[in-house]
């Protein structure tokens, strides 16, 4: 009788590297580009505090609920459901974060595009004191082949990344980016606060108003937390699907959030005080990045070397990212349709090129074509973000709360009763009632917005 050798499955080698690609997945252009804005927008401090709140009550127990899910499973973010509910339709729920993942990667590669075109413009000293950035910016992203190239050099950068594997290639380049990264930016924040009236920026994010907290920005700060740590399109289940079983899942939760809100936070300090600084204003929305820094590094002393230190931090942000979105569909491909992995690369690799050129060029040439009166990069981040992630994250609540047995959690998070978890039933009553209360609250709320553009 033949004996058939069932290929070992790829997973972190070391506590250490899975804390690092964790928290690469988690920090990316949601702290660097929207959290600045979003507390610009939002009175600074009071959002601040609301956010670190809503990190803990709302993101952390739906983490540790995908952790669950992932490593309990051993699988993909299909499989997962697949092999803990067998015979049911829970499985749509992996379906819904993978296809979730894929759309958001299919503009987030186009804007991981736009950082190494400003990395390359702050090499060439490009920022200089007649910079007009917006028409700098809307002459790029409305032109056809310099933005759908650099996409296309950002998305072959990411395939190269995880051609080899989860250990040698996520693993290994996590511990390489995600240092290089936090001290990047320890350095732009330690500079920032040394320009003349950071003070004023300073104020901004430490002191809260609380006369400005109104039911919007609370809204705002929870579906911030969501955002931020990338929850509800399967990456944290796939990513915990490689975790050792020994792994202290809870203390993992807990480190990747706060590195995340340290990071968001040094985000903060280093865009917003050089913002004030300068005479611009914090609530410039999405065009902080791209149209007002370049013209705040125009005008700061040492400003080229900064922008490149900037564009630098943005570029890895934006890659590790990327890597974590490219591996839920990765995974997907290689374990349910028995692709090999390269294979599957291949595969997502040219229909995220087909579909990222045209997100980018509808901002350009294809912008009359239109899908909910957007065009197809704004659709997709608003259908994304709108609809997917939220109804995601409230399927695997429900799933965890109130599919699998109070049992088989405590099981797994506890790793068989070898780690004491002192507030498991107060993580099971907020995964229960509170997490999917806010996330429907989340959901109809951007479903207000989202109508208005009809």
């Amino acid at each position: 009788m033949k004996i058939i050798k069932m290929k070992k499955r790829d997973e972190f080698g070391t506590q250490f590297g899975a804390l690092l690609a964790l928290i690469g997945s988690a920090v990316g252009l949601g702290n660097l580009w929207k959290f600045p804005y979003m507390a610009g927008k939002n009175g600074g401090a009071a959002f601040i505090l609301l956010y670190i709140l809503f990190m803990f009550l709302l993101c952390l127990p739906l983490m540790l609920s995908e952790f669950t899910i992932g490593r309990r499973s051993q699988a993909n973010a299909v499989g997962a459901f697949k092999k803990l509910a067998p015979k049911s339709k829970w499985y749509f729920t992996g379906v819904l974060g993978t296809l979730t993942a894929f759309l958001i990667l299919c503009f987030y590669s186009v804007v991981g595009g736009w950082s190494i075109k400003y990395l390359l413009t702050s090499l060439s000293f490009g920022f200089t004191e007649n910079i007009n950035a917006k028409e700098q910016f809307d002459a790029f992203t409305s032109s056809s082949f310099a933005p759908v190239g650099m996409n296309l050099i950002f998305l072959g950068t990411i395939i190269g990344i995880l051609w080899t594997g989860v250990k040698n290639g996520i693993e290994r380049y996590s511990k390489i980016l995600m240092p290089v990264l936090f001290l990047m930016v320890l350095i732009l924040a330690a500079y920032a606060v040394t320009l003349p009236n950071a003070t004023i920026g300073i104020e901004f994010l430490l002191k809260p108003d609380l006369n400005s907290i109104t039911p919007q920005v609370v809204l705002e700060a929870l579906g911030q937390g969501l955002f931020s740590l990338s929850l509800g399109m399967g990456i944290a289940i796939t990513y915990s699907s490689y975790i050792g079983k020994n792994e202290n899942l809870p203390k993992l939760a807990i480190i990747t959030i706060v590195m995340d809100l340290i990071f968001a936070l040094l985000a903060g300090v280093a865009i917003l005080p050089a913002v004030f600084a300068f005479g611009f204003q914090p609530n410039e929305g999405p065009g902080l990045l791209f149209v007002i820094l370049p013209e705040v590094f125009a005008r700061m002393p040492f400003g080229s070397i900064f922008a490149i230190v900037f564009f630098i931090v943005l570029l890895i942000a934006a890659l590790t990212s990327a890597v974590s979105l490219l591996e839920v569909v990765v995974a997907y491909l290689s374990e349910q349709r028995k692709l090999s992995r390269k294979k599957a690369l291949i595969l997502s690799g040219f229909a995220l090129g087909l579909l990222s050129t045209l997100c980018s060029l509808s901002l350009g040439v294809l912008s009359e074509f239109k899908i909910f009166n957007l065009n197809i990069f704004d659709s997709l981040d608003a259908l994304t973000s709108t609809f997917f992630m939220p109804l995601g994250a409230f399927f695997i609540s429900l799933f965890v709360g109130w599919k699998m047995k109070k049992e088989e959690v405590y099981d797994e998070l506890s790793n068989s009763g070898r780690v004491k978890i002192k507030a498991f039933n107060l993580f099971i009553f907020l995964v229960r009632y509170f997490v999917p209360t806010a996330i429907l609250i989340i959901f109809f709320n951007k479903l207000g917005a989202f109508s208005s553009f009809f």
